[in-house]
């Protein structure tokens, strides 16, 4: 999972690509909106928002190709995870909130889908 912010002239879906690489070294295709999640940010309170509240957009990104270096390297590990253990690994409820529903709704709209096509032939 990778969480970071975005820019005034960049859109949700351009910032989402550009924080894959920055801080997972990733570059790949966004396959699917999975929703907005709510949260609050102890690091990006100010005048607009004292309370510190955020909002999350999450994506499914198919990863196309792996960088072997990239700008927060130093900081951050890539690790691949299956969805479960991304949620036991996440440190804010909204977090595994995100994984499970999101990926529940994509998996389950994709099933449909499948079923819609076989049901077609």
């Amino acid at each position: 999972m990778v969480v970071g912010g975005w820019e005034n002239d960049e859109t949700v879906e351009e910032a989402a690509a550009r924080e894959a690489v920055e801080e997972a070294g990733v570059r790949g295709v966004l396959m699917e909106f999975l929703g907005y999640y709510d949260f609050k940010s102890k690091t990006h309170q100010d005048e607009d928002s004292p309370e510190g509240l955020c909002k999350a957009s999450m994506f499914a990104l198919l990863v196309k190709e792996e960088l072997e270096s990239w700008p927060e390297q130093s900081t951050r590990s890539r690790t691949w995870l299956t969805i479960p253990e991304a949620v036991e690994r996440c440190r804010h409820p909204w977090m595994r909130d995100a994984l499970t529903k999101g990926f529940s709704k994509w998996h389950d709209d994709r099933r449909t889908k499948c079923e819609e096509v076989a049901d077609g032939d």
